[in-house]
């Protein structure tokens, strides 16, 4: 299989990049990427759903929103928050899917190692 060559990024595109990934990285924010993942939901409703304070469901969907990551609209009078870039699962699901091969490769050689042993004994 060929791999396509792909033109490497400058710094200024790295930093972003690694911003994004930093971004990311906090697990109450990617609990409520996940929670919007089933549609649009009012901030009460998240802290429901993700089992957040106020004040941290604000603050992280602050930070979201400033990435692109959601965007927000008001109904009425309450605002709902929902994915800007549906690409974002496309990305969980790449490092998802390599979390669970890793599992599975690191089960498989505990399981080898465990029938060598008890072989030995």
């Amino acid at each position: 299989m060929l791999i396509p060559k792909t033109k490497l990024l400058s710094p200024s595109q790295l930093a972003a990049v690694s911003r994004l990934f930093g971004v990311l990285s906090e697990p109450n924010r990617l609990a409520l990427l996940q929670a919007l993942r089933g549609g649009p939901l009012s901030v009460s409703e998240l802290m429901k759903v993700c089992g957040m304070k106020q004040a941290n469901v604000s603050r992280h969907l602050a930070v979201l929103h400033d990435h692109r990551l959601v965007k927000r609209e008001r109904v009425g009078v309450s605002v709902r928050y929902q994915i800007a870039d549906p690409m974002i699962f496309a990305l969980c699901d790449l490092v998802c899917g390599k979390m669970e091969r890793d599992a599975r490769k690191a089960a498989s050689l505990f399981s080898r190692e465990a029938g060598r042993l008890a072989s030995k004994m």
